[in-house]
């Protein structure tokens, strides 16, 4: 297929079905269903530069954000369809009652603005989601909130600081670095 035809309508709508359902699995937090949208379970998580494969890091990755925010939903703002993958647009919202790496619960809420990319292979089956958005969005209101007056909390921002310098100097993920550039010749 041609980077500049889109799939058969039937094709768009059983792609929005499997992404809407993941989402809606999610919230419900039936890992199950939700991992059952893959064939092999693959998250990119692009701020990070990190790779969430196969069923039981994937399902870490579900138990650590859950930890952090219990509440974790979202609010979808776009749906857009390509060639090869659906494109949504959302509100993450959560309330970080948990440790979320190494950075302290602190009890405040967050509203992100997050695109993901659900992306297919020539057999229709969903290979990767790949997550954008801003850390430091999430992290300045995660700490925005707390009373910088407070000692307690001035202790809780400086641990959120200690923890989010500690998960930074993390490795990359080489299948994040190693890329190649589209092939543009038809």
């Amino acid at each position: 297929m041609s980077r500049f035809e889109l799939p058969a309508e039937a094709v768009l709508r059983a792609r929005e079905k499997l992404v809407l359902d993941h989402f809606h699995d999610e919230v419900a937090r039936d890992w199950d269903a939700t991992l059952s949208t893959f064939p092999h379970p693959h998250y990119e998580l692009i701020p990070m530069m990190r790779v969430h494969d196969g069923d039981s890091e994937v399902r870490e990755y579900y138990h650590d954000t859950r930890v952090a925010f219990p509440d974790q939903d979202h609010e979808i703002i776009a749906f857009r369809h390509t060639v090869d993958a659906v494109v949504v647009e959302f509100w993450l919202l959560g309330t970080h009652l948990g440790p979320l790496g190494k950075i302290p619960a602190t009890g405040s809420k967050h509203r992100t603005r997050m695109t993901a990319y659900f992306v297919f292979d020539e057999q229709e089956n969903l290979v990767t989601e790949r997550i954008y958005f801003d850390q430091l969005s999430i992290l300045k209101q995660l700490i925005g909130g707390l009373d910088k007056k407070n000692p307690k909390d001035l202790l809780t921002i400086g641990r959120a600081v200690v923890g989010l310098l500690a998960m930074s100097g993390g490795e990359t993920d080489p299948r994040l670095e190693n890329t190649t550039p589209p092939d543009f010749i038809e």
